[in-house]
């Protein structure tokens, strides 16, 4: 009975685990290294007490205080994945603060569903030295070292610190930008 409880309860962490890199890339925030990190700590916390919840029970040892520990992170990737989807679904696009800032080196990692690109510029926030940028793949292919850029800050709904997403266009400061962009450039620094 306990065993069958179990492994729903698993295949629901499972699913929602699974679901979680997938939703934070639809509006990748600023700090979503950091949130994979985080959350690949907790998955594998999580895995763990499942393991060991499985061992003691089938040596029928005490399991109650960790049953109660491991429904708490059940639902974890579910809330922590809609919570950042709903950050940057329900964003509010009308005063996005722009700030120029130059492309200092380009990430790739290339996934099974969806790959990251960033591209690296000096970070306008106190306390850190670069920002990767999440970009989609025109931008990135678009942009190379040393252009200048301009990164429109969206705050998120819900306030989680550095979750913004980013918007890059070439900055009109720019005239290598601007000839290599081409009418791109050209129409986005007509749009008031």
């Amino acid at each position: 009975m306990f065993r069958k409880r179990l492994i729903k309860q698993t295949t629901f962490f499972l699913a929602g685990s699974l679901l979680f890199p997938y939703l934070t890339q639809i509006y990748p925030p600023l700090d979503l290294d950091l949130m994979l990190v985080f959350f690949g700590v907790l998955f594998f916390i999580a895995l763990g007490i499942a393991v060991i919840l499985d061992r003691r029970a089938r040596k029928h040892q005490e399991i109650e205080i960790l049953k109660r520990v491991y429904a708490g992170f059940i639902p974890l990737p579910w809330i922590l994945g809609f919570a950042i989807f709903l950050n940057g679904k329900l964003d509010s696009a009308t005063k996005p603060v722009y700030v120029s800032e130059r492309v200092e080196g380009k990430f790739l990692m290339k996934g099974l569903v969806r790959g990251t690109r960033r591209l690296v510029v000096q970070s306008w926030r106190p306390g850190q030295k670069v920002e990767r940028v999440p970009v989609d793949p025109d931008d990135f292919e678009r942009f190379h070292l040393g252009d200048q850029i301009e990164v429109a800050v969206e705050p998120g709904v819900l306030e989680f610190r550095g979750s913004t997403v980013f918007i890059a266009r070439a900055s009109p400061f720019s005239d290598r930008v601007s000839k290599r962009a081409g009418r791109w450039a050209a129409r986005e620094s007509a749009v008031p």
